[in-house]
């Protein structure tokens, strides 16, 4: 059973940058899907990017251009790296792991294993 822990969550201004990692032991091993998700208080959780194991990404529109995901498969370890971060983006930021299935996007279905989350706040 994987088991997803993120960090690299904190304070930062607007224009900011922050990378956050999702590790865990087998977290990029065989066929999967890894996900980050975000929830601002009193909004829905929204998926914001995705990686498969064959190295195709999905991002959200509201993150395109600016968040990248990309993954170590040697470190088992899944990065986002968040640039020019606006207030809108402040939220707890979770990953999320699940099986590889064709067309696999950003609904929170399609993940089985969730970390606990790291906060992000962007403020001036």
């Amino acid at each position: 059973q994987v088991q997803p822990v993120e960090s690299g969550g904190g304070l930062v201004q607007p224009g900011g940058s922050l990378r956050l990692s999702c590790s865990g032991p087998g977290l990029t091993e065989g066929t999967y899907a890894i996900a980050w998700f975000r929830e601002a208080p009193g909004q829905e959780r929204e998926g914001v990017a995705r990686i498969r194991h064959d190295g195709y990404v999905l991002y959200a529109d509201s993150v395109q251009g600016r968040f990248t995901i990309t993954r170590d498969t040697a470190a088992n370890t899944v990065y986002l790296q968040m640039n020019d971060l606006k207030p809108g983006d402040t939220g707890l930021y979770s990953c999320a792991a699940g099986p590889y299935t064709l067309g696999v996007g950003l609904g929170e279905h399609e993940y089985d294993y969730w970390g606990p989350g790291t906060q992000v706040t962007v403020s001036s």
